[in-house]
């Protein structure tokens, strides 16, 4: 069993760093709402707790707050931002509003290195996200560090095993915000760094096959990285008893059905190919909101899967390679990660199947189901390809789907992908992909006036896609790909370059 540090979330937009970064120093983490019972957090105790930041005021009407006590529990707990300031406010400490709010770099003025912030050095930089502070410490609190708007910038009560931090260490902002993580996580808690992608697949495969024993698993594989780990996990726990469905819902990228039918069978998986491109379309039609878009596909993808379920004599469990993000994003709680958007592999299709689901990847974050790949041997062709969503090219035209829209979007994109690798660029990009826009837009082809659409190119770097910044492709990379879909693509007659970050944007633009 692996120690686990709980992370409790306020509605930080950093709530997956926090999460991210204890995964990064070995140990398992865990995100639950603010709101999780004290029964809930007792049933499997975590060896510490970490409140997350969040947008509220303690003094707002509905702010968030928790049982206090959990403050009790005899468990290390850190408090971020808002974590520190609801954990102030519950054991009597005072907050107020502050003059000047503090957004942004600041530096730490350290009082106190004997545990939390042991090794940091003076003046580090810190990022501050914050519009109250602490005005009066609860008893038993001092204060470990400052800055110049936070007089109280870290507290710390060494008998309650609490510590505080105004600042955000999980950010990247936050020099030695890592360092700060591991002093809490082994020199207060005390835990072992034995999650690893090994550990991981071991564990999974076991669960697995006590979870499915004699049954037959039904995976739906897309062509993606997270399809192929979840199959390849599931095949080394049960074997022959996998049955691999591919459906080509002719929203996939250029040559994609042709090249994932050979991938995995070479792989050894028992592959069954449905050719579903008509049924579709035909749902499809007329259809321009993103999220009709998206439920319409998941449940005729499911619709597919039952049908195809009933010709296998002792299916009682479908593969899903859901993920941690598409988990916790798809969650609405009141406070908490609002919802964003559904996903393919989440948000209330499960109980329209009369199958059971097997999630191996649910616990996982993207670059840790990379890891995982490789520890299983699947080739780096599959583990490095670019992410692609559930909905395919749905979601990558704007407005009503048609198959021309299709065929020129797929083609666009098969053409910049083509020119990022022919630049040996593509492994630096985390996601690479078109858009269609159906704007028309006057330009010049000869001596003729046209009137055509448009396609936006959109590429990110990123860990996990939880944030991204666009990636600052060469020019003549770009000038190339332009050139060439202007020129190949019918219908089209103006490139554009998306230069959004994520956030406030998102990588998708559905």
């Amino acid at each position: 069993m692996h120690d686990k540090i709980l992370v409790l979330d306020f509605g930080s937009q950093y709530t997956q760093l926090i999460a991210r970064r204890i995964r990064e120093l070995g140990v398992y983490s865990e995100i639950k709402p603010f709101n999780t019972s004290l029964n809930d957090i007792k049933e499997a105790p975590p060896k510490a707790i970490i409140f997350s930041g969040g947008p509220a005021s303690v003094w707002d009407e509905d702010s968030p707050s928790i049982n206090p006590e959990i403050l009790h529990l005899n468990i290390p707990i850190l408090g971020i931002c808002y974590g520190m300031q609801i954990t102030v406010h519950i054991l009597g400490g005072k907050i107020e509003h502050s003059d000047r709010r503090e957004f942004g770099p600041s530096k730490l003025k350290i009082i106190d290195s004997s545990d939390l912030l042991a090794g940091i050095p003076d003046n580090s930089d810190v990022w501050m996200s914050h519009g109250d502070r602490v005005l009066e410490l609860p008893e038993g609190f001092i204060s470990i560090a400052e800055s110049d708007n936070s007089p109280v910038a870290a507290v710390k009560n060494e008998s309650l095993k609490m510590y505080c931090t105004q600042f955000h260490p999980e950010v990247i902002h936050s020099r030695f915000g890592k360092e700060i993580l591991s002093n809490f996580v082994f020199n207060i808690a005390g835990c072992k760094n034995t999650w690893t992608s090994k550990s991981f697949a071991e564990t999974s495969i076991k669960e697995i096959r006590a979870k499915v024993g004699s049954s037959k698993v039904i995976c739906g594989l897309s062509g993606g990285v997270d399809s192929a780990v979840a199959a390849v996990i599931i095949q080394h726990a049960i074997m022959e008893n996998l049955y691999c469905i591919f459906v080509d819902t002719g929203l996939l990228r250029f040559n994609e059905a042709r090249e994932v039918v050979e991938s995995f069978k070479n792989m050894g998986l028992n592959l069954i190919h449905i050719d579903a491109k008509d049924r579709f379309f035909k749902k499809l039609s007329g259809v321009s909101d993103p999220e009709r878009k998206r439920k319409i596909i998941g449940e005729e993808f499911i619709n597919v899967f039952d049908e195809e379920a009933s010709k296998i004599k002792g299916a009682e469990f479908l593969a899903q390679g859901t993920l941690y993000p598409d988990v916790i994003e798809s969650v609405s709680v009141k406070g908490p990660s609002a919802t964003i958007k559904s996903h393919h592999n989440v948000g209330g299709l499960p109980e329209k199947m009369n199958l059971k689901l097997v999630e191996p990847l649910r616990e996982l974050f993207k670059d840790e189901v990379r890891s995982v790949g490789h520890e299983l041997g699947i080739p780096k062709n599959i583990l490095n390809r670019h992410p692609f969503p559930g909905p395919g090219l749905a979601i990558r035209i704007m407005g009503e789907i048609g198959q021309d829209r299709v065929e020129r979007l797929r083609l666009a994109d098969h053409i910049f992908i083509d020119e990022i690798k022919k630049a040996g660029i593509y492994d630096e990009i985390w996601q690479a992909f078109c858009v269609y826009l159906p704007v028309k837009t006057v330009g010049v082809m000869g001596d003729e006036r046209t009137y055509e659409d448009v396609i936006a190119l959109r590429a990110v770097t990123s860990l996990d896609g939880m944030t991204a910044n666009w990636s600052r492709i060469p020019y003549d990379v770009l000038e190339k790909t332009s050139v060439r879909i202007i020129n190949e693509v019918r219908g089209i007659n103006r490139v554009v370059y998306d230069i959004s970050t994520k956030p406030p944007s998102t990588i998708e633009w559905e």
